[in-house]
């Protein structure tokens, strides 16, 4: 922990001093160590349109608070308004400038995960220029280790458009320093012992293209509970919230089109997830499909070394051609590909699809069912995403009788599968 930042009373830092209490005088006890009392002071410095003198003394605060308070105010604070209301001017002070040295260099030690991931978050909104991508890049290549695993986490949490694959692939328009922050990635990159869940959307989350067998719309019978047990992984006590969605609907610079992604995930029931979005080219066929998001697997892959990947897509549009790309270029980071089987493959071409590592399946139990054979999945996992089919299935409105038993028969067949799996006590019962 740093030392010798100089104390002030609210009433001094508001004022503009900024001298520290002589060495041969006892210091008196600090007042400023309330973090209310700092917000509300940085409140008032920039309501509205802050002077240079304003600015001056927001800067003399954030140096003068404790590292806990300083933590707390940066988390806390309306970050985006503070940025904005701090100018750098022709003729100086360079305040702007200050205040991102302040933040993403001088003082980066005392911010925690959560305020670092704040300030990227701040420094994300709107266009960023160039001394605001170098503030980003230096939060980033301040950070190490499990550390960095831990803010590039909190910055791709919140379910919206401003996430990790966004700031590095978007809006870092500086290439050099992308490649330098790439670069820093793999550097501090070690095996963080868990998944990333990747998942397509139309026909794998719900039925929406190729898929007549359920009513259109339908989110698939314990599609979440799998998504939930891949992310928890088979003792249940891994980290959730890295769900990833991998679509080929083309995305767009200001992000809009990921922010309606989200909301329609959401609708779905899916609380938090990242959204890596295709073009319009990759709309060209399967071929395109699977190489579109290929390309963006292996750039997601960049930014998160450290863990291994499971993908489940569909039969229906080029999920099964990427699954085996990613298989045979990354055998030791893909731990699993899942391949939900809308168009009836014959039991040949499934077979074929296996010896390329990608499994298909008729149901979410069935997947869990290949998910707990490749050791993913637990016992507790899988009965609990058996139960979840169950209910779910039941809840189905089916236009008839006859699709309705025919979708129970699938989930029948593959609750036999299970029960073979698993002990006595975890064993799933029947309709």
């Amino acid at each position: 922990m740093q030392m010798g930042f100089a104390r002030c009373t609210l009433a001094v830092v508001l004022a503009g001093c900024t001298e520290a209490t002589p060495t041969n005088t006892p210091a008196p006890a600090p007042t400023l160590t309330s973090e209310d009392e700092a917000l509300r002071a940085i409140q008032e410095l920039v309501e509205g349109h802050a002077d240079r003198e304003e600015e001056g003394r927001v800067l003399d605060l954030l140096r003068a608070l404790e590292p806990p308070v300083l933590d707390a105010v940066v988390r806390r604070s309306d970050l985006g308004r503070l940025l904005a209301a701090v100018d750098d001017r022709a003729l100086g002070p360079d305040h702007r400038t200050a205040l991102l040295g302040l933040l993403a260099q001088e003082r980066l030690g005392h911010l925690g995960i959560a305020a670092r991931a704040a300030l990227v978050d701040a420094l994300q909104g709107g266009q960023t220029d160039a001394a605001e991508e170098r503030a980003i890049a230096a939060i980033f290549e301040g950070t190490r280790g499990p550390d960095l695993t831990g803010l590039k986490n909190a910055v791709d949490a919140g379910g919206d458009e401003r996430d990790l694959a966004r700031l590095v692939y978007h809006d870092l328009d500086d290439e050099a320093l992308r490649g330098r922050l790439l670069a820093h990635i793999a550097a501090e990159a070690s095996p963080a012992g868990e998944l990333k869940v990747l998942s397509d959307i139309d026909d794998t989350l719900y039925a929406h293209w190729k898929d007549t067998r359920y009513p259109s719309g339908t989110v698939y019978p314990g599609v979440l509970a799998f998504y939930r047990e891949l992310d928890l992984g088979p003792a249940g006590d891994g980290r959730e919230g890295d769900l990833v969605f991998v679509t080929a609907r083309p995305g767009d610079r200001t992000g809009l089109v990921e922010s309606h992604t989200h909301e329609a995930l959401r609708s779905k029931g899916v609380g938090e997830a990242v959204v890596l979005t295709g073009d319009v080219g990759s709309l060209a066929g399967d071929e395109a499909i699977a190489g579109r998001k290929f390309e963006d697997f292996e750039r997601y892959l960049a930014l998160y070394p450290e863990y291994r990947y499971v993908f489940t897509g569909d039969s229906g549009q080029g999920d099964a051609a990427f699954g085996a790309r990613m298989v045979a270029a990354h055998p030791e980071a893909v731990a699993g590909v899942f391949i939900h089987d809308v168009v009836a493959t014959p039991p040949e071409g499934r077979e074929g699809h296996r010896a390329r590592g990608v499994r298909l399946f008729d149901t979410y139990l069935g997947a869990a069912c290949e998910a707990h054979e490749l050791g993913l999945v637990g016992d507790e996992g899988l009965s609990r995403v058996g139960r979840a089919c169950r209910e779910e299935l039941g809840r189905v409105v089916f236009a008839t009788d006859a699709e309705r038993a025919t979708r129970f028969a699938d989930l029948a067949r593959d609750r036999e599968r299970a029960n073979t799996r698993l002990p006595e006590a975890s064993r799933l019962a029947g309709e």
